[in-house]
């Protein structure tokens, strides 16, 4: 006998109440949901960009811009090793991917061939891709050149874009949207996606910087005059660098050592404030254990030399160490606004992008277009149940009545199911809603023709029901595993829009199984217990 224990009955409706509680404040104005008690549930379902407008960026990581910095590094290292063991070079030039040079002494050669070597290979690095990081060619006469390799640039640029997308995405977190779309597209491109962000000049100003900050040493003994344009007579060991005033014009010049005293990776975290004493809008800073100590080794070496503060290539400031700084923190002061000195300590704690990101297409996607959406999805929605309703209670009377208020419940779970996970609801994603409507008075369906099958077989009323809830289960259960398994692939293999269909999808499947095996048989135990019919018409 068909039969529903008390506490199926009780866990039922308890599901079913918090589902309604969660789904709630969708239905209701801001002002209601203000007003709402603090342990209620206030949040609602995100609405993607094509629902409520925002902006769509898509960035390109500077790659090339990352090779020419890792053969200016090489470079260095060059040099340096090559004068610690003494030996003459000549001609140390860089090209767009590889470094040349020629050694002076052919006694040299192979002391010089031994020192490339090791730096063309480091140990302990790029392990597992059977390469070296640069392929190096001698002519046997003394030429020499390291070209980075094509196995070690594939490498350096899945990481350099999985790093980018998680810097962005800390910077994005740090602005208060909500549920940005964050993903890498092709090799070396990223798509963001924030919805309901009006103003995308305030997103690619934070996305542009790269805000690669280092702290470096001036070089008090160089000639900044000669180093300027025209003469371009720069120290090999430095680099001509400007500070800028606040409507980003180059001012004073500075000449600064290229080797990075301590960098901006060991700061710990950034605040923006004012100088107690000016009034000024500053950024406090903290170094980790490692950069304090580094920072304080260095400002103990250089008491009375002005030490530059270098952000992207520019210098915000150049102080003079008065005295050793040992307690790992800072300020920096320059031609800051309030929201410079924000925008400067979200930037810092979000961390440096290891590339820089250019912006190859901007959209914005007004609030009318995403309203339009919704009033589409809205329409598509209504059609599609009213469908499904006209359908399901011509074929079965009131049984259909019994799949139809399984069906709304349906649909308030699966929204609360968006809005307890705060998943992004999309257009796509209205469009696995309306898909769900039907999948789940399809369990219906495959309930009742059971049950009518077993009527024409001569059982009972009671008989039929318990039968045709209980083999058609194991049918509903394989459909709907063929189901999830649909939307996982999807999920796994598509981006963006697929993936919120899917999501929608999975989700809508678990919802529809759950309602058209419990709740239909609880309404229809409910209905014969009160009834109590003798022949059934279905």
């Amino acid at each position: 006998m068909i039969y529903v224990s008390r506490w199926q009955t009780i866990s039922v409706l308890l599901i079913l109440l918090i589902g309604a509680i969660f789904a709630a404040p969708n239905f209701i104005g801001d002002s209601y949901r203000a007003s709402l008690p603090s342990w209620v549930p206030r949040s609602t379902v995100n609405l993607g960009l094509d629902l409520q407008g925002g902006s769509y960026l898509l960035l390109e990581v500077d790659m090339p811009g990352v090779v020419k910095e890792r053969l200016e590094t090489i470079r260095g290292d060059i040099r340096a090793a090559l004068r610690k063991a003494r030996i003459n070079y000549t001609g140390l030039d860089q090209a767009r991917d590889s470094v040349s040079l020629r050694i002076s002494d052919a006694a040299q050669l192979e002391a010089a061939r031994k020192i490339l070597k090791d730096i063309a290979s480091p140990p302990g690095t790029f392990v597992g891709l059977g390469g070296n990081e640069y392929d190096m060619t001698d002519d046997g006469s003394g030429a020499f050149s390291l070209k980075i390799s094509q196995a070690y640039q594939r490498q350096l640029q899945g990481q350099i874009v999985t790093q980018s997308i998680e810097v962005v995405r800390r910077r994005i977190d740090a602005l208060g949207t909500r549920e940005p779309t964050i993903q890498q597209q092709g090799e070396d491109r990223i798509l963001v996606q924030v919805p309901g962000l009006k103003n995308p000049e305030e997103l690619k100003r934070v996305l542009s910087t790269t805000a690669k900050m280092t702290f470096r040493l001036v070089d008090t003994a160089g000639n900044v005059q000669a180093a300027m344009p025209p003469q371009n007579r720069v120290p090999p060991e430095d680099e001509l660098l400007y500070e800028q005033d606040k409507a980003g014009n180059n001012t004073q010049p500075f000449l600064v050592q290229r080797r990075v005293m301590v960098s901006g990776d060991r700061l710990e975290q950034a605040s923006s404030g004012f100088d107690p004493r000016g009034g000024e809008p500053v950024v406090n800073f903290r170094f980790d254990t490692r950069g304090a100590r580094e920072f304080g080794d260095v400002t103990k070496a250089a008491v009375g030399k002005p030490f530059a503060i270098v952000l992207d290539n520019k210098v915000i400031s150049a102080p003079v160490i008065r005295e050793p700084i040992l307690g790992g923190q800072g300020q920096i002061s320059g031609n800051f606004t309030a929201e410079t000195a924000n925008d400067l300590s979200i930037l810092l704690n979000a961390g440096a992008l290891p590339a820089g990101l250019t912006v190859i297409e901007e959209r914005t996607v007004g609030a009318e277009l995403g309203a339009d959406s919704v009033q589409a999805g809205k329409l598509a929605a209504i059609g599609g149940l009213v469908a499904v309703i006209v359908f399901i209670v011509a074929t079965y009377g009131l049984f259909g009545v019994f799949a139809t208020i399984a069906l709304a419940v349906n649909m308030v779970l699966l929204l609360a199911v968006l809005t307890g996970l705060q998943a992004t609801l999309t257009l796509p994603g209205i469009a696995g809603m309306v898909l769900t409507m039907g999948m789940a008075v399809d369990a219906n369906v495959l309930i009742y023709e059971r049950i009518r099958e077993e009527m024409h077989a001569g059982k009972t009323v009671i008989a039929s029901i318990d039968a045709g809830f209980r083999r058609a289960t194991a049918t509903i259960i394989d459909t709907n595993m063929t189901h999830v398994l649909a939307a996982a692939i999807l999920y796994a293999v598509g981006t963006g829009p697929v993936r919120g269909f899917a999501v929608t999808l999975g989700l809508g499947v678990v919802t529809s199984f759950f309602t058209a095996v419990m709740v239909t048989r609880l309404i229809v135990v409910t209905w014969m217990r009160r009834r109590r019919p003798k022949l059934l018409v279905l």
